[in-house]
């Protein structure tokens, strides 16, 4: 079709065929009518691809009347001549140009390195669509060309869109640098390739390549050592290269993101409004060619607010669309890269949208996907590759915002909503069932994984089960969510019980709350009494312990002991008691915390259960403490070390470590009550050092606080200013209350 008639002629007949005016196919794809006007009529140059792929989306062409369209535009399009500027001024002005100091810097000490042997004559500026490379490059052409007499040669490679031949770009780069047409005549490319290398090892030049497809379309055009510097710019790390230095692009900071906004768009428009401009950055996923697309629309509408850009651009669904200034597009831009992609990368990027987190592992590849772990982090790396995908120094991966966005749509046009929906299914299943299995190693009668279970992470000891946990947690909390307003009852209440062990250890994360209450309106729908009990049981804990909400605490608590009555569940009942009996003692309720802990301690007997057994005795002995009755407290705690010493304790690993500490320092507690600080100081150190060893910092931060009141009692005021400032160091883990006291402690000490 295309091969017959002209570009304008083509795009024309598309348009008429969809019934859509120009300013309607304006509207759509971001092209500006006057643009549409001038390239139907064939008074404009053909458009760049990244425009004619802008005109397609706009048109909603189907696969082959795209390719179609872009057939008629290469077809009009003239051959291009490699831009090759010989002078010490870049092609383009830099005058905006704002931050990337830590990057200028780096690449200017590659180019006092150069001509030395001290490093590369080659750096290569990666980074994702639209970050600045090009930008950053011609800044340093600029800024540097002084220090180059022999020249400055700027060559857009063209790597993304219509590559250069690298057989050209070199015979460019040798004319530009003097070589006559005679001598390049005499040479084959081989030769033409020797001979440039050996200029560039002669003389002080400055050469960015910009744009760059792969190794292969600049690795005839490197120098071997010598006095020049050669900056390569391109999507990919270009990793087959060797003797290179590397500096990876990415997002800027948002300081300097703001600022770029208030060059272009004017101080004081900026400044009026400088919360919008601020969230303007934030939306633009602080990418530089978001960002100048975003201050290019206001500065063209100078009556529109910043906060009607912000208002344009909250909406996740249009934000692409919206990013989006003439002939330029965000979405464009990625398209071109996502366009070279295999189609099993183009898929995993599509489904990688789906991840409920700031970043990921391979093994989440690999659960959407329904891969191996080891084939998913290949995929993924071609994707990094592409520079579509971040790498961290962790190993783990992220996904640019607004990327995240072009991927999500694009899962939406090219997957159909049974496989979208597969894929969530397969990733929310693996993210609960790791969790379940992950919170099971605390668990009494569960700990390692069954031998039957293969997983796609490590779970090998309890180590692996709490990094994965919390490393993890912003994705498996999101899945519970999910899974909680699918309906997912049973996945939700197994997931939360998992889980009743391990909150010791992260006690401060800040979403037990919403955890255990998701998962008491899930036992309740599924109309179960002893899951109701269990799951109201640890929703008490969480409120009284995460949230200081004390009352509710015991309300729920009193729940549980109903449901647990209805299920005939003496070991329920016992454990709703004792979870009122905590919020009772923060409450300063003494007798009410002695009842209930003696009522848990005989049902705890009857059940046979001797983890909740141990609980009890200690809300007892922490009762008789608050009652006055020391001594008898002591008696108390001393009985709980001794059935952990026996040789025949039935409890044992995580349980019988967090009990022995809670008990530790409870003797803590009871010899200061008693006024013997030097015992009481002695219990608590042995406390820090043991809540230190099994990582329970909630533990350690109580027992520090303790330990350095006890020591300010004992006069040694050294010693607990040091207590009191690990509290301090050990920060949000410490929890706000042991923070506020450490702090509170510390202003009484004399000045040092």
């Amino acid at each position: 079709m295309s091969g017959e008639k002209s570009f304008g002629v083509v795009l024309r007949g598309l348009r008429q065929r969809g019934r859509l005016t120009m300013e309607e196919l304006a509207e759509a794809s971001g092209v500006s009518v006057r643009a549409i006007g001038d390239m139907e009529r064939g008074r404009s140059r053909v458009p760049q691809r990244r425009t004619v792929v802008a005109l397609a989306e706009g048109l909603e062409l189907a696969d082959t009347e795209r390719e179609a369209l872009l057939a008629a535009a290469r077809a009009a399009r003239p051959t291009r001549a490699v831009a090759v500027a010989g002078t010490v001024v870049p092609p383009r002005s830099v005058g905006d140009f704002t931050g990337r100091s830590a990057e200028l810097a780096l690449l200017r000490e590659a180019a006092e390195r150069a001509g030395t042997d001290e490093g590369a004559s080659v750096s290569v500026v990666s980074g994702p669509p639209g970050c600045g490379k090009t930008t950053l490059a011609l800044k340093v052409a600029a800024d540097l060309a002084a220090e180059f007499p022999d020249g400055c040669f700027v060559v857009d490679l063209h790597g993304v869109e219509g590559p250069v031949d690298p057989g050209e770009a070199l015979l460019k780069l040798l004319k530009a640098l003097g070589v006559s047409d005679r001598r390049l005549a005499q040479e084959d490319a081989q030769g033409r390739a020797g001979l440039l290398r050996a200029l560039l090892c002669e003389r002080r030049c400055l050469v960015v390549l910009d744009n760059a497809r792969d190794e292969g379309q600049v690795r005839a055009l490197l120098p071997a050592g010598g006095r020049s510097l050669v900056l390569i710019t391109s999507r990919r790390p270009l990793t087959g290269l060797e003797d290179v230095d590397r500096l990876a692009l990415t997002e800027m900071a948002q300081a300097e993101a703001v600022e770029l906004l208030r060059r272009i768009l004017g101080e004081e428009r900026a400044d009026a409004e400088a919360e919008s401009v601020a969230r303007v950055a934030e939306l633009c996923g602080r990418l530089p060619l978001a960002l100048r697309v975003a201050a290019n629309w206001l500065t063209v509408r100078s009556g529109w607010s910043v906060d009607h850009l912000v208002r344009r651009l909250a909406d996740e669904e249009r934000r692409l669309g919206a990013l989006a200034a003439g002939d330029v597009r965000v979405e464009a831009a990625f398209e071109l890269s996502y366009r070279q992609l295999t189609g099993q990368a183009a898929r995993m990027l599509r489904l990688l949208s789906l991840v409920p987190a700031p970043d990921m592992t391979a093994a989440y590849g690999a659960a959407l996907s329904s891969i191996g772990v080891f084939e998913a982090e290949d995929v993924m790396e071609e994707l990094v590759e592409a520079g579509l995908l971040q790498a961290t120094f962790t190993g783990r991966y992220q996904l640019h915002d607004l990327l995240r966005l072009f991927a999500r749509a694009r899962l939406s046009r090219e997957e159909t909503p049974g496989e979208q929906e597969a894929a969530e299914d397969r990733l929310r299943t693996w993210l609960l069932d790791t969790a379940a299995v992950a919170g099971r190693w605390y668990k009494p009668g569960y700990g390692a994984p069954p031998s039957s279970w293969r997983g796609l992470v490590p779970l090998e000891t309890a180590e692996q089960a709490r990094a994965w946990l919390q490393s993890e947690a912003p994705a498996w909390l999101a899945a519970l969510r999910s899974a909680a307003g699918r309906g997912e009852h049973t996945r939700v209440t197994e997931t939360a019980d998992a889980m009743d062990w391990f909150v010791d250890l992260w006690v401060f994360w800040g979403h037990w709350p919403e955890v255990f209450r998701l998962s008491s309106e899930a036992a309740a729908a599924l109309d179960d009494p002893y899951l109701q009990a269990v799951h109201l049981s640890l929703y008490s804990w969480a409120l009284n312990t995460c949230e200081r909400r004390h009352r509710e605490a015991v309300e729920r608590a009193d729940e549980a002991l109903e449901c647990a009555r209805r299920a005939q569940d003496a070991s329920q009942q016992a454990w709703a008691l004792n979870h009122a009996a905590w919020a009772h003692v923060e409450l300063g309720e003494a007798q009410e915390v002695a009842d209930k802990s003696l009522a848990a301690i005989a049902l705890f007997e009857t059940a046979g259960d001797r983890e909740g057994w141990l609980q009890a005795v200690g809300s007892y002995g922490h009762s008789l403490r608050l009652l006055g009755r020391a001594e008898e407290a002591l008696t108390q705690h001393e009985r709980i070390i001794a059935f952990l010493d026996s040789p025949d304790c039935p409890v044992s690993g995580h349980v019988a470590d967090l009990t022995r500490n809670q008990t530790i320092g409870a003797l803590g507690s009871d010899y200061a009550a008693l006024g013997r600080w030097r015992e009481a100081a002695d219990q608590h150190r042995s406390a820090v050092s043991y809540a230190n060893r099994i990582g329970l910092t909630y533990g350690e931060s109580h027992s520090l606080v303790a330990m350095g009141e006890a020591l300010i009692e004992l006069g040694d005021t050294e010693e607990a200013r040091s207590c009191l400032r690990q509290v301090l160091a050990l920060g949000d883990a410490a929890g706000s209350r042991y923070l506020k006291t450490a702090q509170k402690l510390l202003d009484t000490l004399p000045a040092q």
